[in-house]
């Protein structure tokens, strides 16, 4: 069976973030549609002021208030990004509607978000497996009571299982975006 979308849902974007919780695979799965598409990839946590990384380090989780200047710098370096390449791919959590909102009104433009869904346990099992410099294992509740799942009706999101292969990730988000060329070298 197919994971690919049967018919575009969403507005066309040049501006294209991946998000999800933390170990979701956010940083791989960018990275990989950046080169996909042969376009710029912004990780968001080399956005985040030194203060958040400083509260997330000692596992205290963000706040709105803490978020709103990270998400201002991203949504900045990733319109710029797409300024230069007619298209940019970002990581970031962008847990909220309200943090989707944002980003999308910061751009001016229509952007997409590529949900990667997964469950609590899988999730957990990635993170305790991985090595972070910031994030501790015990911020993943705090990710998931913050997570607010899009809706594909009502916002410009492509959700994607967190538990299919990298590859086909990237086959089922580039074969929904016809109006970016992807190259077969992404890998």
């Amino acid at each position: 069976m197919s994971t690919a979308p049967s018919q575009l849902r969403f507005e066309p974007a040049r501006i294209i973030i991946v998000m999800g919780v933390s170990s979701s695979g956010k940083s791989t799965i960018g990275a990989a549609l950046g080169r996909a598409l042969h376009a710029p990839f912004l990780d968001g946590d080399k956005y985040h002021p030194e203060a958040n990384v400083e509260k997330m380090r000692n596992g205290i989780p963000l706040t709105d208030e803490d978020r709103w200047p990270w998400l201002e710098a991203l949504s900045a370096a990733l319109v710029e990004a797409a300024e230069k390449k007619n298209v940019a791919v970002g990581a970031c959590s962008a847990l909220r509607k309200a943090y989707r909102d944002f980003i999308t009104e910061k751009a001016g433009e229509p952007v997409l978000f590529v949900y990667l869904d997964g469950s609590r346990e899988v999730i957990g099992e990635r993170m305790a497996k991985r090595h972070h410099e910031y994030m501790p294992t015990s911020l993943l509740d705090s990710q998931f009571a913050t997570l607010e799942v899009p809706d594909p009706d009502t916002e410009n999101v492509l959700k994607v299982p967190v538990t299919d292969p990298v590859n086909r990730i990237v086959t089922t988000v580039t074969a929904a975006l016809p109006q970016h060329k992807s190259f077969k070298r992404w890998q």
